[in-house]
């Protein structure tokens, strides 16, 4: 069987979460059977190296399996400098907590973590020294993001090997055809239109499942209407989901901070859970 991913790195700061990070860690590298290495970004130092070497021991890595690199310049710029040059697939961070709230958001290192690495980026919001893996997963399936199937697929063999109850895929209408011609209709021909307009998208995504081997996991399409980022995070409270997986932006780096204002920008400063931002590798496998 395909893994999910093959090389994982966790971005590995000293934190008080770090403990139930390298747990987190370690369980996902064990479950899809992938080569795991920290990174920290700073100078190797005796003193933190025994450090860390003492959580990993605490926490249960392998640290004659699992490398720790050290790289030394500005956190973001360090961790995605290794990322590459290492061929990592997933990248492994924590996100913050808002002090008061129950909310998280993304500083800026994780905004940067998730906007210029190469590869997918999960973040946790609550990582847990006795991790119960993510049983209640969610996925955006929009078609206009040309990552969409390969974020489904990545999600349904997540669900697969989790185990997961339930997997609730959800795509944003567009209204936008349907309501400029509707001054036009009837009520009667406005439902059917809208009925149409509905199974037409149900239909779309029930096809991309059924060419996505998901057994055991049940599968909820749901569709939604409005600012796809908040009803997309609004969803996902609603399920009390643990992870939610979205496409990353496809457009280039370059422009990405001016158009990152959009869904992702949205999700970055109030997540609702755990959050798996996908980024198809090299060769169109996600």
């Amino acid at each position: 069987m395909e893994r999910l991913f093959t090389r994982m790195a966790l971005a590995a700061g000293f934190t008080p979460r770090l403990s139930a990070l390298l747990k987190e860690a370690h369980r996902l590298s064990e479950l899809w059977q992938s080569e795991l290495m920290l990174i920290h970004a700073g100078e190797r130092q005796p003193e933190a190296e025994n450090k860390l070497r003492e959580l990993m021991r605490q926490n249960g890595v392998d640290a004659d399996k699992t490398r720790i690199i050290w790289e030394s310049g500005p956190p973001a710029r360090s961790i995605i400098r290794v990322c590459k040059r290492e061929k990592i697939d997933l990248l492994i961070a924590g996100a913050l907590h808002r002090e008061k709230v129950l909310q998280y958001y993304l500083g800026s290192v994780a905004r940067k973590l998730l906007r210029k690495s190469a590869c997918s980026v999960l973040m946790l919001t609550d990582p847990a020294v006795s991790p119960v893996g993510f049983k209640n997963v969610v996925v955006q399936a929009d078609e206009d993001n040309p990552y969409m199937q390969e974020t489904v697929r990545t999600a349904c063999m997540l669900a697969c090997s989790e185990g997961a109850s339930w997997l609730h895929v959800v795509r944003t209408l567009k209204w936008y055809a349907f309501l400029s011609g509707a001054e036009e209709f009837s009520e009667a021909e406005y439902e059917h239109t809208r009925n149409q307009l509905i199974q037409t998208e149900v239909d779309d995504v029930q096809r991309l499942l059924n060419t996505i081997p998901h057994p055991g996991v049940k599968v909820n399409i749901k569709l939604i209407s409005g600012k796809s980022g908040h009803e997309l995070a609004q969803f996902a409270r609603r399920k009390h989901a643990d992870l939610l997986v979205v496409s990353a932006s496809p457009v280039k780096l370059s422009l990405l901070d001016r158009l990152m204002p959009n869904d992702l920008e949205y999700l970055f400063s109030d997540l609702p859970c755990n959050l798996l931002v996908v980024k198809p590798k090299k060769g169109g496998a996600a």
